[in-house]
């Protein structure tokens, strides 16, 4: 099957184009003189530099788990999604007593975390230039280059360590908690 030329108007903008390219661009006309003399084009050669892959989302069944022990030990997702705002404040209190205290505990027994910065909140602290942005978030007036100068207002925690269970077969790590049907 022949191949349809390319009509004139689209001739004369890729003569137009062409000619400016080979104007100011030397290695688009030294691939443009090889096409000329030897009737191809050059050689592909791969980048000597790849693109670094973009990873996978992490599987969402870590973070379910994760969540399902924060609701068997403390009723977590019982208590954010309970409408609080017709309970006391005593109420609430109270409830937040028992979510915090068995959260804690979950916390505690499946992670080992530290806090990323050791001075105390509402210290004076100064952030050398080559800080990590990932461990510091500057808020305020910020400008200007480090070193920064600031109240330390939260000391951030970092995880050493997480040890979840291994789900048995067929665990659905969607279902947060199961429905209890007394009866």
């Amino acid at each position: 099957m022949a191949e349809t030329p390319l009509p004139f108007f689209a001739r004369l903008v890729l003569a137009w184009t062409c000619f400016f390219r080979v104007l100011f661009d030397g290695v688009f006309a030294r691939d443009v003189s090889n096409v000329q003399t030897r009737g191809r084009l050059p050689e592909v050669r791969p980048p000597t530099q790849s693109m670094p892959a973009i990873p996978p989302p992490p599987p969402a069944d870590t973070a379910l788990i994760l969540l399902g022990i924060f609701q068997r030990e403390g009723r977590l997702v019982d208590f954010l999604e309970q409408d609080v705002t017709s309970f006391s404040d005593a109420d609430v209190g109270a409830a937040a007593r028992v979510v915090h205290e068995g959260c804690r505990k979950a916390l505690r027994a499946h992670a080992r975390i530290t806090p990323v910065r050791s001075e105390e909140e509402g210290t004076r602290v100064t952030i050398a230039a080559g800080f990590a942005p990932a461990e510091v978030k500057l808020s305020g007036n910020v400008g200007g280059s480090p070193p920064f100068t600031g109240i330390l207002r939260h000391r951030g925690w970092r995880a050493l360590d997480l040890s979840l269970p291994i789900p048995v077969t067929g665990h659905d790590a969607e279902v947060i908690a199961p429905a209890e049907i007394e009866l």
